[in-house]
């Protein structure tokens, strides 16, 4: 399992070399998204025509050497037979490769994993303390120990990837809400004549909770739309904003900041400005043009469908216009600025870094709560329901003795449960690898007394097989598992009862305002009773089954009280922006912009006698440092602060010769007195040559990095591995001259 950038041409890289060595005639990519699969085929087609990449959303039959799809449509597939022949065999894919391998990818979709007979390769860009047990699991890896991480610092350091700069600004309706007091008198006027709810109440203040979620203020969006393009990046000479995600509360907040835009810039009205959602017609082609650079829409207000896994180089700026908690998702959405595009403000003129404004504090609670973890995947309703009636049964195995009442309960709740089972399909390739538990639960007589190995059993091994037993009506399943709760409650004298029984209170209060529909009629009087205390003192398990039976299918007549959108337009304040650091990310961004122009200067002038020195592994003169800090001024390459890092941070001998490298004849100098008279093992040769590849490469080595991969591919121990103790001592101490004649 590999976490990090560049997942897909990581995937291509991959594939390419396997099946080039024939280890690979086909490989399978999934994807969680139709968009994704569709990314992942164009890059395929791109980087790697002759694998004949197929689309199995749209192309099904298709035939070629890499297929990509979603996971939905993989599980079908392996069903599907022609001719009684499955088409996907467990062994049709060499390597299958998973996209955006956590948050418990097997708990979904393990089932595909456990089919195929291959080698298996899991991505994603989501930091890897924060990847699912399970998926560690899966790929049967230490928890928080992928195979191989490559993380946004380190992309950002080799030039893959870009860095954000983060701006924190602040709104104050956004922190703080809105107080009745603190408003001008013509405000509590307009405040005064909202109609604020159906029965007429007008409240004292509105907590930040409900901004941009049902109160939507046109002063507040106002304001940061007005941030975003006075102080987001431009393209276009500067006279257009850059690609820019908007990242909404929730559909409602996405179109008033589509409209508030159409109303403040009425010459980009209508497609400048777009929203990009699961909920917008045509999305997908609103997509594809705002991944075009000089196409509209230039700015993409969406929720969730442009969170993760799109590849949008042109992208500059990024708007947090919602609170995220979400560690993964956060770190996944800033992902989404970091692709690398060369030429965006005109020739040479690169992609150096994208703006992050936030506008909710969300850097500021990442950077406070570091540890933070994600909360774990729920089951299915249907099988939190199989779960919760095993329980039921193990429970009233210890009561069903004493009363009659509960005897029937039992029965009838296994006899659901059995039922379910049976329904279970052996061909389905979920279902097959539990067959023997399956067919062993499918026999009546298993049922009469269930053991606690048994329930067990069907906790871990049943519970959750796709069954031909389908309840479609989720709003009467989730009454069914409210109910079973509260049975479990009764019987455990848990606390949790009385919780339970105000929900179902509330429940019947809702349907009695039902009561002219002739279904709720019907059962009007339980209804009523139900709301009494009378009815619930002496209540047993069965009396409570009997409420489930007879209201379970009316509680999806009941549609919940959904606050009203109000609309507003009080004068909201912006504060000062803040930069705030990244944690994670280098904050010596303009240091590699630096290097970067260093490493160009140098190249032209590399004649000049100081560079040669270094270069050549000759000493310094303090003359020569001073010549090089003339030339680094008259060139306009550095500060006076850039300078004095430098110099605190070895020097600048030192930085220049990490940059120009040394001379490869220079480099193995070094060592002729180290191997004169020794005769050296093949390993031996292999450890030194690597050290003057550094070398040669970087100009100087940290003694550090010899106990480290690739030294420790070699031996375990690294150095002390290959060398005696009185040999490492040695060449710990040549690193050190090489190191030293770059300093006057």
């Amino acid at each position: 399992m590999a976490t990090g950038a560049g997942k897909t041409r990581t995937v291509i890289a991959l594939a390419d070399l396997l099946m080039r060595a024939n280890w690979a005639r086909r490989v399978l990519f999934l994807a969680d998204r139709v968009a994704l699969v569709r990314q992942a085929v164009n890059a395929f087609k791109r980087h790697l025509p002759s694998s004949a990449p197929v689309n199995l959303v749209t192309e099904k039959d298709g035939l070629g050497r890499a297929y990509v799809s979603t996971y939905p449509t993989m599980m079908n597939l392996i069903d599907d037979t022609a001719d009684g022949k499955r088409r996907f065999g467990v062994g049709h894919f060499d390597l299958v490769v998973i996209d955006e391998a956590h948050r418990s990818v097997y708990r979904k979709y393990g089932a595909i994993f456990d089919y195929f007979d291959s080698l298996l390769v899991g991505l994603t860009a989501t930091p890897k303390d924060e990847v699912d047990r399970d998926t560690y699991r899966l790929f049967e890896l230490q928890r928080g120990v992928p195979t191989d991480a490559y993380g946004l610092d380190e992309a950002v350091k080799d030039g893959y990837l870009v860095p954000p700069r983060a701006v924190s600004v602040p709104v104050k309706f956004i922190r703080q809400g809105l107080r009745y007091d603190d408003l001008s008198e013509d405000e509590k006027e307009q405040w005064d004549a909202i109609e604020w709810d159906e029965d007429g109440n007008v409240p004292r203040q509105v907590d930040p909770p409900a901004i941009n979620k049902w109160l939507f203020n046109a002063d507040t969006v106002d304001k940061v739309l007005e941030h975003l393009m006075t102080h987001g990046l431009k393209v276009a000479a500067g006279d257009r904003v850059g690609k820019t995600i908007i990242f909404a509360k929730n559909h409602d907040h996405a179109q008033f900041i589509a409209q508030r835009f159409d109303a403040n810039y009425p010459h980009l009205k209508g497609s400048f400005a777009r929203v990009i959602d699961f909920k917008t017609d045509y999305a997908q082609s609103l997509l594809e043009d705002f991944c075009q650079a000089d196409k509209a829409p230039h700015i993409a207000i969406s929720i969730d469908m442009l969170d993760t896994g799109i590849d949008l180089p042109e992208v500059v700026n990024l708007v947090f216009f919602k609170i995220v908690r979400s560690k993964t998702k956060f770190w996944q959405m800033l992902g989404r600025g970091t692709r690398l595009c060369p030429d965006l403000f005109g020739p040479g003129q690169n992609k150096e870094f994208f703006y992050v404004f936030d506008f909710c504090q969300n850097f500021e609670f990442f950077n406070q709560n570091p540890q933070l973890a994600d909360g774990a995947i729920a089951d299915s309703l249907t099988k939190r329901l199989f779960v919760q009636r095993v329980a039921l049964i193990g429970e009233l195995e210890k009561r069903k003795a004493d009363d009659g009442a509960l005897i029937t309960l039992r029965d009838e709740t296994a006899s659901r449960l059995r039922d379910e089972v049976t329904a279970m399909t052996l061909d389905n390739f979920i279902v097959r690898p539990k067959r023997l538990y399956v067919e062993h639960y499918a026999e009546p007589a298993v049922w009469e007394s269930l053991t606690l190995d048994d329930q067990a059993d069907l906790v871990q091994h049943v519970a959750g097989l796709p069954s031909g037993l389908v309840d479609e009506d989720i709003d009467a399943k989730q009454f069914d598992l409210l109910v079973l709760r509260m049975q479990l409650a009764l019987l455990r004298s848990d606390h949790e009862f009385d919780s339970l029984r105000k929900k179902i209170v509330g429940i019947a209060g809702l349907l009695e305002a039902l009561q002219n529909v002739p279904m709720v009629a019907a059962e009007l009087s339980l209804i009523l009773e139900l709301q009494t205390d009378d009815y619930w003192q002496g209540i047993t398990a069965p009396m409570v089954e009997t409420v489930r039976r007879r209201l379970r299918a009316l509680v999806k007549l009941i549609e919940l009280k959904r606050r009203p959108i109000v609309y507003s337009d009080f004068e909201d304040e912006i504060g000062r922006a803040t930069a705030i650091d990244v944690s994670g990310v280098p904050a010596g961004t303009d240091m590699d912009r630096f290097r970067a122009k260093a490493r160009q200067f140098l190249k032209a002038n590399q004649s000049h006698i100081a560079i040669l020195k270094l270069h050549r592994n000759e000493p310094l003169t303090k003359i020569d440092i001073g010549e090089l800090e003339r030339i680094f001024a008259e060139a306009g390459l550095s500060t006076p602060e850039e300078l004095e890092r430098i110099r605190t941070e070895g020097g600048l001998g030192l930085f220049v010769r990490s940059l120009i490298g040394l001379d490869r004849a220079a480099a193995k100098r070094a060592f002729d007195g180290f191997i004169e008279g020794r005769n050296l093992t093949a390993h031996q040769l292999e450890f030194l040559n690597m050290m003057i590849e550094h070398l040669t490469e970087r100009g100087a080595m940290d003694p550090r990095l010899l106990y480290e991969s690739p030294f420790t591919d070699i031996d375990p121990l690294g150095v002390a591995g290959v060398f005696k103790e009185g040999e490492v001592v040695q060449l710990i101490q040549i690193l050190q001259d090489v190191q030293g004649r770059a300093a006057a």
